[in-house]
């Protein structure tokens, strides 16, 4: 360490400071290189988020209210042939819809992911327009397991919190949550590998769906 400090003139008269700038540049969080074509309005976040999200072999729903997310579910699922049952996150967004009045047919448990769910449904801290990704953060109202065991994930997603990049996301979850949640997922798309002879294989290690409900109004 001697040696290092040396080799970039570091010293006891000039410490102090250094490690000022370096405390003012962690407190500022300033952003790096941001990507122009994630400076948009509202609107646009979303329609780049859509455009990116199709890229990687995700599906969109758009509905107007969380009222016809229920309906929403029930027709991609009846459109996948897939059982009209899920596991959901317990979270307050999903908790407030009429699940038994609006889908009466639709089965849904509240809690962690088990081994014998094919689908799960839950939410999402954001969408990230300049990808397509989508930023799950874990907590009791978000049992990670959601995210990765059932073949099928469905996402539903207010629009409102779809933001144009990852440093908004940073930015979004220091202003609302205070400190890092112990996991943070990044998932762009339905799970994938080209390990073998570089073909594409969905459903590799997670996920062989990735369905987002976009609520415009929540």
């Amino acid at each position: 360490m001697a040696a290092v400090r040396a080799g970039i003139g570091r010293d006891a008269a000039n410490e102090a400071d250094a490690r000022a700038r370096v405390a003012a540049r962690l407190a500022a969080h300033k952003p790096n290189t941001v990507p122009a074509r994630s400076d948009l309005d509202p609107a646009g976040r979303v329609s780049l988020f859509i455009d990116m999200l199709r890229k990687v072999s995700g599906t969109v729903a758009r509905v107007d209210g969380t009222g016809q997310v229920p309906a929403a579910i029930l027709d991609y699922l009846a459109a996948c042939n897939l059982p009209m049952a899920a596991a959901r996150a317990p979270d307050p967004l999903l908790d407030a819809i009429d699940w038994q009045g609006l889908a009466p047919m639709l089965s849904l448990r509240a809690g962690p992911a088990q081994a014998a769910d094919e689908v799960s449904v839950t939410s999402a801290f954001a969408g990230i327009a300049e990808t397509g990704t989508l930023a799950l953060a874990s907590a009791a109202s978000h049992p990670t397991t959601l995210n990765f065991l059932p073949e099928t994930h469905i996402v539903v997603l207010p629009a409102a919190r779809i933001v144009g990049t990852y440093e908004d996301v940073w930015a979004r979850m220091r202003a609302e949550l205070g400190l890092l949640p112990r996991a943070l997922n990044l998932i762009t798309g339905p799970s994938r590998t080209g390990d073998i002879e570089q073909q594409i294989e969905l459903g590799a290690h997670g996920p062989r769906r990735l369905h987002v409900v976009i609520v415009d109004e929540a």
